[in-house]
This record gives C-alpha cells, sequence and structure tokens, in this order.
C-alpha cells in the first residue's frame, strides 16, 4: 500500500477484517439454519443464541486486534473464525442424530461453544500481554522444562481412551498436555536454533552428492527423535509423535538451509516408524487396518484389526461423492464419536462431498500461507522460525488428521484443529492464532517503519 500513511494502512487492514468476519457470521449462520431445515423441516431452536454468540465472538476478536495489534495480517483471525463456526455447525448436526439414534447421547456443541469463548478470550489475552514476541526468547529453557513435563506426564498418570494414553485427569476435567506441548516446544526450538544456527549449518562430509552434517552436530536431532519415539512408545500416541519431530526438522531446515537435515529426519523418521509399527501392537493394528480397511468384515477377521471406522470413512466419502448428499441429510453418525475426534472430517466429506473437503483444506492451506507469509515479513531471527513453526505445526497436524482419514497414512487421533470437538485443542490452537497476530503487528509495523521516507536533512549540512 505504497503512498499510505501507516495508521491509513492499519485501519484498511481493520475494515477489511470485519468485512471479511461478516461474512464468516453469515456462511456459519446459514449452514446451521440448513443443517437444522433437513433434518427437522423447521428453524433450528437455538438459531438466535447461536447467531448472537458467533456475532459477539467475532466483534470481540476484531475489537480486541484493532486495539492491540491493529498492523496485524487481517485473514487471521476471519478464517480461524471460520474454522470454529463450521465446527459448532457439524457438531450440533451430529448432536441431533446422536440423540436421535440414542436419548443417553451427550450433546458436545455447548461445551464446544463454551470453549470457543475460552479460545478467544485465551488469544486477545495473549495480543494484549505479550506486546513484544520476543520476549518468549528469554524463556527458552523454562519452557523446555515445563513442556517436558507435560509431555511425559500421561505416560505415568494419563488416562487410556481410545487406546492412546494423551489425556490427564485435573478436577474431573479431562486435558490433553499435548496440544500445549506443540506450542512451547516450537517456542524452544525457535529460541534454540537461533542461538545455534551457525553451529547446526557447519559443513560436513560429502556423501552421494550431497553434504551431511556432522556428527556432533546431529546430536539434537537425535535427542529429539528419541523423545518422539519415547511419546509414540509409552503414550501410543502416533500424531503427537509426528507432529513433533516434523516441526523441529522443517524449523531446522529453514534455518541452516540444509536440504541434508530433511534427509536425515525423513530416515529417521521411517526408521523409527518401521520399527515401532512392527513392535508395537496398538500401532501395529491401525497400520494393518490401514493397509486394509476392510478385512474388519472378514470371517474369520483378521488379527488386531478391531474397528471399522477406516472402512466407515471411506464409505462416507464413496456416499458424498463429489458434490454431497447436504448438509444435515447423510448419516455420519454411523460412526460413533466422529464429533470427538479426526472422524469429523467425514461429517464433511459426506455432507459437503469432495468439494467441501476442498474448501475445509484451502482455509486451512490459507491459515498455514498466512503465517509463512509473515516468517518471511518478520525482520527478527526468532520471528521468523516462530511463524515458521507455528504455520509448519498447523499443517502437519492438519496432514495426519485428513491422511488418515482418508486412507492416505495410518489413524494417528489427533483432532482436526477448530473443527473437532475437544476443549484442550481449541484452546490450544486460538493461543497458536494469539501468537501469530502479534508476530503479523510487529512484522508490519516494522516493515513500515523501514519503508518510511527519511526527513530532508537542514539546509545547512545540506550545503
Amino acid at each position: 500500500m505504497r503512498g499510505l500513511t501507516p495508521s491509513t494502512t492499519a485501519g484498511a487492514r481493520r475494515r477489511t477484517e470485519a468485512l471479511l468476519l461478516v461474512l464468516v457470521v453469515t456462511i456459519t449462520v446459514f449452514g446451521h439454519v440448513s443443517a437444522n431445515l433437513a433434518m427437522n423441516d423447521q428453524l433450528p431452536a437455538n438459531l438466535t443464541g447461536f447467531a448472537v454468540s458467533m456475532t459477539l465472538l467475532s466483534l470481540v476478536g476484531h475489537l480486541g486486534v484493532r486495539r492491540f495489534a491493529s498492523h496485524a495480517d487481517p485473514l487471521i483471525l476471519p478464517l480461524a473464525m471460520l474454522l470454529t463456526g463450521l465446527g459448532l455447525v457439524l457438531l450440533h448436526r451430529l448432536d441431533q442424530a446422536y440423540l436421535k439414534a440414542s436419548s443417553k447421547a451427550v450433546a458436545y456443541a455447548p461445551s464446544q461453544l463454551v470453549w470457543s469463548v475460552v479460545g478467544v478470550a485465551a488469544c486477545l489475552g495473549v495480543v494484549a500481554l505479550l506486546r513484544d514476541h520476543r520476549l518468549l526468547q528469554r524463556f527458552i529453557y523454562i519452557t523446555m522444562v515445563v513442556s517436558l513435563v507435560l509431555l511425559i506426564a500421561p505416560a505415568f498418570f494419563g488416562a487410556d481412551t481410545f487406546g492412546a494414553k494423551r489425556w490427564i485427569i485435573i478436577f474431573g476435567m479431562s486435558i490433553q498436555p499435548g496440544e500445549f506441548v506443540k506450542i512451547m516446544i516450537v517456542v524452544f526450538f525457535a529460541g534454540y536454533l537461533v542461538l545455534h544456527r551457525d553451529t547446526l549449518a557447519l559443513t560436513g562430509r560429502k556423501f552421494l552428492g550431497m553434504r551431511l552434517p556432522p556428527m556432533r552436530q546431529l546430536g539434537p536431532i537425535i535427542t529429539v527423535w528419541i523423545v518422539s519415539l519415547l511419546v509414540l512408545v509409552f503414550e501410543r500416541d502416533l500424531g503427537t509423535s509426528l507432529i513433533f519431530f516434523g516441526a523441529f526438522v522443517v524449523m531446522l531446515y529453514v534455518a541452516t538451509e540444509r536440504t541434508s537435515w530433511i534427509v536425515c529426519g525423513g530416515l529417521m523418521a521411517a526408521v523409527g516408524a518401521f520399527v515401532v509399527g512392527s513392535t508395537q501392537p496398538h500401532v501395529k493394528g491401525r497400520v494393518a487396518a490401514w493397509l486394509d480397511p476392510l478385512s474388519y468384515y472378514q470371517n474369520p477377521r483378521p488379527p488386531g484389526i478391531i474397528s471399522d471406522q477406516s472402512a466407515q470413512a471411506l464409505f462416507s466419502f464413496g456416499t458424498g461423492g463429489v458434490s454431497g448428499t447436504g448438509l444435515g441429510m447423510g448419516h455420519p453418525e454411523l460412526i460413533g464419536f466422529a464429533g470427538q475426534s479426526d472422524f469429523i472430517l467425514t461429517t464433511v466429506g459426506e455432507e459437503l462431498g469432495l468439494a467441501g473437503v476442498m474448501a475445509v483444506l484451502i482455509i486451512y492451506g490459507l491459515l498455514v500461507q498466512r503465517g509463512l507469509r509473515m516468517a518471511l515479513g518478520a525482520r527478527d531471527p526468532f520471528g521468523k522460525l516462530l511463524a515458521v513453526g507455528l504455520a509448519s505445526s498447523l499443517a502437519l497436524q492438519v496432514f495426519v488428521v485428513a491422511g488418515g482419514v482418508t486412507g492416505l497414512i495410518p489413524l494417528s487421533g489427533k483432532a482436526l484443529p477448530f473443527l473437532a470437538s475437544g476443549g484442550s485443542s481449541l484452546l490450544a490452537n486460538w493461543i497458536m492464532i494469539g501468537l501469530l497476530i502479534r508476530i503479523s503487528d510487529s512484522a508490519e509495523r516494522q516493515r513500515e517503519a523501514d519503508s518510511q521516507p527519511m526527513s530532508e536533512p537542514p539546509a545547512t549540512l545540506a550545503a
């Protein structure tokens, strides 16, 4: 926006954000009405409450960003709000289907709405209190210690749910520490790589036309690799292990610009996945279900196949086709806990079709792209790596969830960000949005400051 003053540029960004939020509220309210009309032939009873809730969430979020981060990217908040609103629409639709099937079914949409309010409040708290993202660099080792404690806590105190130990129970509430660890780990990695970037970028020996890192510099990646394998072995959490290790390798490559780190990381991930997949029964069962989902219906059933969810997911996508059956006109409730897990994407695939799935993935892609774009615009190395790490962790989580549900990779069990039910996941993702907004605001302010023309020198000095 050449020729505009910083205040004019900030005002234009916030007006764009406001218009996009109006569109978000319109889309989500229309989706809520459409689903209920298809299922019950009447307007939803909570239409007013839903519309007011979405409007207030968008308005408060917009006013908070306008007040504390007026130069931030105008797309981040609307994209996150759109995904959250679509999640509420899908969960409300699933709740009604489950209640029709069983009067004892639990409704998850109300609690998801409460967590949405908490998440937006946490996002604005990060934006308001963290006035400079570089302050996080002072506490990277404290962050690492806390994240490791949270990461290993489920292995000793966790509840075994859906085959994985990733939840801990505190005061009667189930909390998933891994959702918060992925943010804290990225903060530590960003600070660590800023301090040791030159050391890690040293040239090693040449092998098969590629420069390998020196052996003494492989220590960090080997340590992270071992920790990720321990998480996979003791907690049987495939998704967290992949995100944890993948985000580190991506940030390491961005910091050092050495392709050899990607190759080493890929080989180590493949070796670790093969060893754990061959020895751990839970992971081995998921691999077997991935290789032959329909084997569940064989008689006798092959060993290790204990669930038909992978097959049901394929049936849902096949039923939806390109355009879907229509919102509220499918049968996604056949997958018992679709709203609580990664299988909520099958609801999108069945009722909105391939077009709806691609639209959701494009929204995630835009959110990741904005994170990478602000990494390019950030002036400080810590901000660059932090933005890259947050964006890559979001991209990896979407990949492992969507890839598992569609049969591209084995199931991970992670929740689809913003869409699936889960307070820990929603709160952690909104905190991540707050960090991205803060980095974006700082980067844009610095860019505008650098682009301002220097004042004319005094006449005497000019002479």
